[in-house]
């Protein structure tokens, strides 16, 4: 398979022109038919779904993030059509003055155009990323993870279909091949492509920022941290870490880091201990290691490194750091 989609690139650009001219109700009508189609082939989703969770280990902390269901599904088709009921971002007017001579300007919000979405093996971002484009007017081209491909030509045909039987240019929603010279094609069509945007993991983020000559438009890539203060209380927090830790390791919320204060180090066994139940790995700094050493799983204690501190691991694992105040926290 060749690397050119330059035709790929000039019939989204055709289909944003053509997507000027359709009225916010018929974008609204659009998006509640493709809720209900996503509901009526739900065994289709999933079929195709099951073909790449086949491919994946069960094992592999991505597989969950990767994995659809019918409740999961409707609770996406719940989501768009939320969407479809949100006023209309098109055609505000932002701002307005007259100048000294009666001429009159306003500033109005309008699409960007053909939005590039990068983004990884998460099936659910297809439907999220087409609600949002077309509600506000743009046409997307999709570059989805290869592990969620068969699901997400599976969301894609639903999409096509729903858009053609509106009249609607099906190239407003495009997914790019399984390849990864596309995803370089995309972040360098300059003239084509009005926009990047790259959601998912910091190392995805940082690969767009380096090597995108299209304008991007960053996300926040998840680091996230739980601080455990001088006064905290043990119980509350001992599930507040298990739950942020464990609940589902492959999103981006999910506990990366856990702040101590000093005077607590005595209880970070306790706070702790819940998590090598599910054989999450602790990277601690010297005195969480000290405090953790013969008390939490040996197998499951690894001195700190630089690199654990600001890591989004996706895993079963987790970096603690100590500090001798509030302010200390907030600074790292």
């Amino acid at each position: 398979m060749t690397a050119d989609v330059s035709h790929i690139f000039e019939n989204a650009r055709v289909a944003a022109r053509k997507l000027n001219l359709v009225d916010t109700e018929t974008i609204d009508k659009i998006l509640l038919a493709v809720a209900d189609e996503a509901e009526k082939e739900v065994d289709y989703i999933l079929q195709e779904n099951c073909r790449d969770l086949a491919l994946m280990p069960k094992t592999d902390p991505k597989y969950d993030r990767l994995m659809l269901s019918r409740e999961r599904i409707l609770g996406i088709t719940s989501d768009m059509r939320k969407v479809a009921g949100l006023p209309s971002p098109l055609g505000r007017i932002l701002a307005s003055f007259d100048r000294p001579n009666g001429m009159r300007i306003e500033k109005v919000s309008v699409p960007f155009g053909v939005i590039g979405i990068i983004y990884e093996a998460r099936p659910n971002v297809t439907f999220d990323v087409f609600s949002l484009c077309l509600k506000s007017g743009n046409v997307c081209i999709l570059k989805g993870g290869s592990d969620a491909q068969y699901s997400n030509n599976a969301i894609i045909n639903i999409i096509n279909k729903v858009l053609i039987s509106y009249g609607i240019n099906s190239n407003t929603a495009t997914l790019l091949p399984n390849d990864h010279r596309f995803t370089d094609k995309l972040l360098t069509a300059v003239g084509q492509v009005d926009l990047i945007i790259p959601r998912g993991s910091s190392r995805l983020i940082n690969y767009v920022r380096e090597h995108a000559l299209v304008p991007v438009i960053e996300t926040g890539a998840g680091i996230c941290h739980t601080y455990f203060d001088s006064d905290g209380d043990l119980e509350k927090g001992r599930n507040i870490v298990f739950n942020a830790k464990t609940r589902r390791v492959s999103v981006c919320n999910a506990l990366d880091c856990l702040i101590i204060h000093k005077e607590r180090l005595s209880d970070l066994a306790s706070l702790c201990k819940p998590l090598s139940e599910k054989n999450v790995l602790i990277y601690a700094d010297p005195k969480a290691y000290g405090a953790l050493a013969g008390k939490y799983p040996e197998s499951l204690l690894q001195p700190a490194t630089d690199d654990s501190f600001g890591t989004e691991f996706l895993d079963y694992k987790m970096a603690v750091k100590t500090v001798d105040s509030f302010e200390e926290a907030l600074a790292h």
